[in-house]
């Protein structure tokens, strides 16, 4: 026979569990992209994330060889900038906004076919700033950058994921 603290756990986790169904959660899963293979060149910090993201969430196939693969991400750009948002009453920086621009597209290997036009994304960060604290805020900076990659990768996994073959039109 089931004791009582054993009994209340059982029907806690049921209502739990019905109470997580019933508002519509479920597991990420696998991203379910429109290609089997896929190439990226590159070796930034933000194509190696983007390559074990890839790896990890999806049942596509990365490939070292443009040959092999079917589609092909290339970035046209990515910049980091750091621009000043405002001065205090004595006239030095109080705080700074961190923006993060990346752009690329997707074609089959050998650019006939667009799977993703080109396209851009665009973060911000904004950054308190204090003359006191430089060494601990040149480390939320970085932070706050990784975040933004990180954020980064999972927004073109997204758009990945919507990617359909669009045939050029000659």
């Amino acid at each position: 026979m089931w004791s009582s603290d054993r009994l209340m756990r059982v029907a806690l986790a049921a209502a739990i569990a019905a109470f997580l169904t019933a508002c519509g959660f479920q597991l990420r899963g696998q991203a379910q992209l429109p290609f089997e293979t896929l190439h990226i060149p590159g070796g930034s910090p933000l194509v190696s994330e983007l390559k074990r993201s890839v790896a990890a969430a999806s049942r596509t196939r990365l490939v070292e060889s443009l040959g092999d693969a079917q589609a092909v991400l290339r970035f046209t750009q990515e910049a980091r900038d750091k621009v000043i948002l405002s001065f205090n009453t004595a006239g030095r920086v109080s705080e700074y906004q961190l923006r993060y621009r990346v752009g690329f597209r997707v074609t089959d290997s050998k650019g006939g076919q667009v799977y993703l036009p080109t396209s851009e994304i665009f973060l911000t960060r904004d950054l308190s700033y204090s003359d006191a604290q430089v060494l601990a805020k040149e480390a939320e900076e970085a932070l706050l950058y990784r975040d933004m990659q990180s954020d980064m990768v999972q927004q073109i996994l997204r758009r990945l994921v919507a990617a359909k073959p669009v045939q050029l039109q000659p």
